[in-house]
C-alpha cells in the first residue's frame, strides 16, 4: 500500500498529520496446536500488513475509522467496552489494557487500513492489535518493550474479542525479521531467529475460502483432551506440566489404556514438537526438500490423528503432491478451513495456481484464492 494514499485518506477523515505504523500478518511454517501445550512454533511475519495512522486529540475521546468497512466508531476513553461492530474491539481492547496497566494515554484519532486478507488465517487481528499497541506507545511515549506490546495485544484479544489465543500471532507480528522464521518457545517466550533461504522457491498460500462451524468447538475439545492426558501423566510425574514435558513412553504407560482418543491427540502434539525441532535443523542446513517432507507429515497428522482438517484442505495438499515443483504443503492454522502453505518453485507458481484453481472448483465447487508471500520485518514506524 502506498503511504501517500493512506495519508490522503487519513486527511479526508480526520484532517491534519498522523504518525504512521505498520504491523504484519504472519504465517507458521510448522508447529500447529503446540502453542497451548507449552511447545514451540515457527512463525514468520509476512509482507502483508495492517497500517495505522494516529494523532492526539484535545479531548478524552477515541475516534476510529476503518477503511475496509467505511465505518466510524467513537467512544470516551473512560467508557471503553467491547463493541457489537467487532472490528473496533481489537483497537479498544489494547487501549483498555494499557489503561488498566497504569499507562497514561489521552484521546486519539486512529485510521486503519491493510492488505492482510481477512479470514485467511494470517492473523489480521493480531496485526491490528500490535499496530495499535506500537502506535499508542509512540504517540504517548510509553516506552513499552516489544514483548509488552505482544502480551498487551494478546490480552486485548482475550478480553475484548473473546478469543483465548496463544501468544504466537502477536509475537510474530512484533518480532518478525525479513528472511527469517522465529523459533519461539511458547512457555518461556525465549526465541531464536532461524534463516529461511528460499533460493528459487516461494511461499504460496492457497485459501480454501471455507470456515467450517466445527472449528471453535473442536479447538476446545482438543485442548481439553491434551489437558486430560497431561493430568494422567502428572499423577505419576509431578514435573510434567504440559505435553512439552511428556514422552511417548509416558503416554503409552499412563494414557493409552485409559482413552485411545486422548492418546492419539497427545501423541500428535509430542510428535509435532519433535518435527519442529528437526525442521529447524533442516532450515539451518538450507535443506528445503527435507523441510517440505516434514510439512507433509504435519498435515497428515493434523488430518488423520488430530482431526482438525477438512475435505477442502486435504484435497489441496493431496493435489499439490502430484507436482515435484512443490517441495511441501500443509494446512495452516487451527483447522477446518483457511489456507494451505506451500513451498513452490518460482517458475511453476502461475501454472500451479491455474491448475489447482480449476481442479479445486471442480472437486469442491468453490473458487480458490492464492497469495504469494515473503517474510518481512515486524511492527514499526513508516
Amino acid at each position: 500500500m502506498k503511504i501517500e494514499d493512506l495519508k490522503t485518506r487519513y486527511n479526508s477523515v480526520f484532517g491534519g498529520e498522523a504518525l504512521w505504523v505498520r504491523s504484519p500478518g504472519r504465517i507458521n511454517i510448522i508447529g500447529e496446536h503446540t502453542d497451548y501445550n507449552g511447545g514451540f512454533v515457527l512463525p514468520a511475519a509476512i509482507n502483508k500488513a495492517i497500517y495505522i495512522g494516529i494523532s492526539k486529540r484535545e479531548d478524552e475521546e477515541v475516534h476510529l475509522y476503518a477503511e475496509d468497512f467505511k465505518e466510524k466508531h467513537t467512544v470516551a476513553l473512560s467508557a471503553l467496552a467491547p463493541s457489537e461492530k467487532s472490528w473496533p474491539n481489537y483497537i479498544l481492547g489494547v487501549a483498555d489494557q494499557l489503561l488498566k496497566s497504569g499507562y497514561k494515554i489521552g484521546g486519539f484519532n486512529l485510521y486503519i487500513d491493510g492488505d492482510v486478507p481477512l479470514g485467511a488465517g494470517l492473523s489480521s487481528s493480531a496485526a491490528v492489535e500490535c499496530a495499535t499497541g506500537y502506535a499508542l506507545d509512540q504517540l504517548f511515549n510509553l516506552k513499552l518493550t516489544q514483548e509488552t506490546i505482544a502480551l498487551v495485544a494478546q490480552k486485548a484479544e482475550h478480553t475484548f474479542a473473546g478469543v483465548m489465543c496463544g501468544i504466537m500471532d502477536q509475537f510474530a507480528s512484533v518480532f518478525g525479521k525479513q528472511d527469517h522464521v522465529i523459533k519461539l518457545d511458547c512457555r518461556s517466550l525465549d526465541y531464536e531467529y532461524v534463516p529461511l533461504k528460499l533460493d528459487g522457491y516461494k511461499l504460496v498460500l492457497l485459501n480454501t475460502n471455507v470456515k467450517h462451524a466445527l472449528s471453535s468447538s473442536a479447538y476446545n475439545t482438543r485442548r481439553s483432551q491434551c489437558e486430560q492426558g497431561v493430568a494422567w501423566i502428572t499423577a505419576h510425574h509431578p514435573e510434567v506440566t504440559s505435553l512439552r514435558d511428556a514422552t511417548v513412553s509416558m503416554l503409552d504407560k499412563y494414557v493409552k489404556e485409559k482413552d485411545e482418543e486422548v492418546y492419539i491427540k497427545c501423541r500428535f502434539v509430542i510428535d509435532e514438537i519433535e518435527r519442529l525441532l528437526v525442521a529447524c535443523d533442516h532450515l539451518k542446513k538450507g535443506d528445503l526438500a527435507a523441510l517440505g517432507q516434514k510439512m507433509y507429515e504435519t498435515h497428515e497428522g493434523l488430518s488423520e490423528a488430530y482431526e482438525v482438517s477438512c475435505k477442502e484442505l486435504d484435497f489441496l495438499v493431496a493435489e499439490v503432491r502430484n507436482y515435484p515443483q512443490v517441495l511441501g504443503a500443509r494446512m495452516m492454522g487451527g483447522g477446518f478451513g483457511g489456507c494451505t502453505i506451500n513451498i513452490v518453485k518460482d517458475e511453476f507458481i502461475d501454472e500451479l495456481i491455474e491448475k489447482i484453481s480449476v481442479s479445486y472448483e471442480q472437486e469442491c465447487g468453490l473458487a480458490l484464492s492464492a497469495y504469494i508471500v515473503e517474510t518481512a520485518d515486524g511492527t514499526g514506524k513508516i
